[in-house]
């Protein structure tokens, strides 16, 4: 009998895991009522996966190791969480300036909201990413100004010191960001330096800095910090994000939208 307990948990640990790697985060509520048991064994079996280094323990749940300083390419990215960035970017719609200037991070959800920008308002766009530029180079209503530097292949975004140069000479109404991890203690961060070098000049050259961002970047701190919750006016999410995780963040400074 004990023998099939244990081949039981590590059927269920195993189905925990494949979770978390398909989703990017698992939730201890969500996972006790899936997998119909209690919240203390689904922590048990989360204390049991990161002891052997499979995942790491985040407030209300865990991420998967693979998740953890590790940036994927865009094209891996690309897939991921995509109808909630289709609803987040359809959010984020809603801070646009009538007319003006925006400034739009490189990133798979930013790249959704160049989408869907409007058509019926003249609009300056600055933006380092290389594939928003591709889209709205032909826009007629958009006045685009692409910023140099060294691209990186993996975000196929311009970084570095002529980035960041270009950016002390422009003031946007509004910059629309990415980032790899939230949380109310380290603010945005980022794997690389570069990349948080470029969002912070982002920050700096916008008057409201709106972050677009799904459920399960937050609770993650990566290795280069980008700017503390302070310097944010509104987080956009999705649905999924707990509601104490919305009043942490909001406690922190900026307002939170779950699209």
């Amino acid at each position: 009998m004990e023998n099939e307990v244990v081949v039981y948990a590590t059927e269920r640990q195993q189905e925990i895991l494949g979770r978390a790697r398909h989703d990017g985060r698992v939730d201890v509520k969500r996972l006790a009522d899936a997998l119909e048991v209690t919240p203390e064994t689904v922590r048990r079996d989360l204390t049991a996966l990161e002891r052997l280094g499979l995942v790491r323990r985040v407030h209300g749940g865990a991420i998967p190791v693979e998740r953890l300083g590790i940036e994927p390419a865009v094209a891996d990215r690309e897939g991921r969480m995509a109808g909630q960035k289709e609803r987040i970017a359809k959010a984020a719609l809603d801070e646009l300036p009538d007319g003006g200037a925006v400034i739009l991070d490189a990133g798979t959800t930013t790249i959704r909201l160049a989408e869907m920008l409007p058509t019926d308002r003249e609009l300056t766009v600055v933006t380092h990413g290389l594939p928003i530029a591709m889209l709205l180079a032909s826009r007629p209503n958009i006045t685009l100004h692409l910023l140099g530097g060294t691209v990186r292949g993996r975000t196929l975004a311009a970084v570095g010191t002529w980035a960041e140069r270009d950016l002390a000479d422009v003031y946007a109404d509004v910059a629309f960001l990415g980032t790899n991890g939230i949380t109310s203690e380290r603010g945005l961060t980022t794997p690389d330096l570069a990349e948080a070098g470029v969002k912070r000049a982002l920050v700096a050259a916008s008057r409201r800095v709106v972050v677009l961002t799904d459920h399960t970047k937050f609770g993650r701190v990566d290795f280069a910090q980008v700017a503390p919750l302070s310097a944010i006016d509104t987080v956009i999410t999705d649905s999924e994000l707990e509601p104490e995780l919305v009043d942490e963040i909001e406690a922190a400074g900026p307002r939170v939208v779950r699209a």
